[in-house]
Order: C-alpha cells, then sequence, then structure tokens
C-alpha cells in the first residue's frame, strides 16, 4: 500500500448535478450514500449500500479515485492505494 496517493493526475470531474445512483435506478433498487468517480463522471452507491456500484465501477473501469457526494463532505478515496488523499477544495 502505498503512502500517498499516485493517482491525483487522472482527477477529471470533480462535481455532478446527479443526486442518484445511475445503477440502482436502472434496477429499481435504492441506496444509502452517493460516490462520484472523478475520473469519468459516474455517480454509484457506497458500501453500505446492498449493491456497492462505486465499488463495482471501479472494478470494471479501473477508475481509481472516488469523492464523496453527500452534502458538506469533500473526501476522496483511492481504491488502488486504499488511501484517503484528502479533500477536493471547495
Amino acid at each position: 500500500m502505498a503512502s500517498e496517493c499516485t493517482h491525483l493526475k487522472q482527477i477529471r470531474i470533480t462535481t455532478t448535478d446527479k443526486h442518484v445512483c445511475e445503477d440502482c435506478v436502472k434496477t429499481g433498487d435504492s441506496w444509502v450514500h452517493l460516490r462520484l468517480c472523478l475520473e469519468c463522471g459516474h455517480v454509484g452507491c457506497c458500501d453500505s449500500s446492498k449493491n456497492k456500484h462505486a465499488t463495482k465501477h471501479f472494478h470494471s473501469s479501473h477508475h481509481p479515485l472516488i469523492r464523496s457526494i453527500e452534502p458538506g463532505e469533500r473526501w476522496m478515496w483511492c481504491y488502488v492505494d486504499e488511501l484517503t488523499p484528502g479533500e477536493l477544495a471547495a
């Protein structure tokens, strides 16, 4: 495991107007919290949700960084380095 994130240069998208898990909407399921892929903008549900679509998106796309899009939260997570590389600027 790295001591710092080596993928920050892959950030392309930092905000979204989407407020739904795109994959849960397709299947009629619900979610707990939402995560934004910082490379392509996919919005998926967190690992506390039964479908874990954000993590599934990482496994299929290999896009390493997500951020919380919950109100008041700006933290990021890197799946590859398994760490929180900080928060995005407001």
